[in-house]
């Protein structure tokens, strides 16, 4: 189910953002702290969104986009912090991996903007009088 896979990831990168965190507070080191901040927001904050949302509209989760969302949603949420914790560390001559990565997110975002405005979309209105009573 795509709700729980969301659900299961997003506190898997949660705590290794906080872990991430206490080690730079540990450190006195917040080099990574926009890597940090990536990490919590789209990996954790924007990931449990969707699966929340998953799960209270199931017909959202059906098919193929939704599997497609869900998928680049994971990989972008690993793949934009790590980028941008390259260019910080290693300088720009990464930004590619930070650029793919957060590609990876818009696409996983627009996917499900998709997703949310097909399943909140207003009911038809019925064209037989009878049956709308």
């Amino acid at each position: 189910m795509i709700a729980n896979l969301l659900l299961r990831v997003s506190i898997v990168l949660l705590i290794i953002g906080l872990t991430l965190g206490i080690v730079m507070g540990i450190r006195q080191d917040f080099t990574l702290a926009p890597a940090h901040a990536h990490l919590n927001l789209v990996g954790f904050v924007l990931m449990f969104a969707a699966g929340l949302y998953y799960r209270l509209v199931p017909a959202a989760a059906e098919g193929l986009v939704a599997k497609i969302q869900a998928g680049l949603h994971i990989v972008g949420a690993i793949v934009f912090p790590i980028g941008i914790a390259m260019v910080v560390s290693w300088g720009p001559a990464y930004e590619a991996a930070a650029i793919v990565g957060s590609l990876i997110v818009y696409a996983a975002v627009g996917l499900f903007a998709y997703i949310v405005y097909r399943t909140t979309a207003a009911p038809r209105a019925v064209s037989d009088p009878a049956l709308a009573r």
